[in-house]
């Protein structure tokens, strides 16, 4: 089966006829779906083809934004109101779909109580459900307890 430019259908052509017909016109003859019962080919300009494939690959490319991992960091003893202002911030960046990171970071002795850092990540836990699921649960490496959001 062939198509011309316009969209035309033309039948079902021998290849040879196809061919001729595409020289005529001076365009190109492409095979678009060769493995269907009736292999069907477009009567196409080559060149803008490639062109407009390439615009359309270029184009999905900026509408499938990868999602990027996005870290915020605080201390075990960071107040209540300033928890909230990391919520708030966490919520953006999980609308915009993106993962964020939480992460306690402790220093000297602040280590030796790896409970209040959890704490600290249960409460953000709970400002978060409505807008992501955990990907990983806290862990403790080191110095530093973390959490993985990723948008609902």
């Amino acid at each position: 089966m062939v198509i011309d430019e316009e969209g035309k259908n033309l039948g079902v052509l021998e290849t040879f006829k196809a061919l001729n017909i595409a020289k005529e016109r001076e365009l190109d003859l492409l095979l678009v779906a060769p493995n269907a019962q009736i292999p069907v080919a477009k009567i196409v300009d080559f060149s803008k083809f490639l062109y407009d494939e390439r615009k359309k690959l270029s184009a999905a490319k900026v509408k499938s934004k990868k999602s990027e991992l996005k870290e915020l960091r605080f201390g075990p003893h960071t107040d209540e109101g300033d928890i909230n202002r990391y919520i708030d911030r966490a919520k953006e960046f999980l609308g915009d779909g993106n993962r964020v990171k939480i992460t306690v970071k402790m220093r000297g002795r602040e280590g030796m109580f790896p409970e209040v850092a959890f704490e600290k990540l249960k409460k953000i836990e709970e400002g978060l459900a409505e807008d992501g699921k955990i990907e990983s649960p806290p862990k403790r490496m080191g110095q530093m307890v973390w959490e993985i959001f990723i948008p609902k």
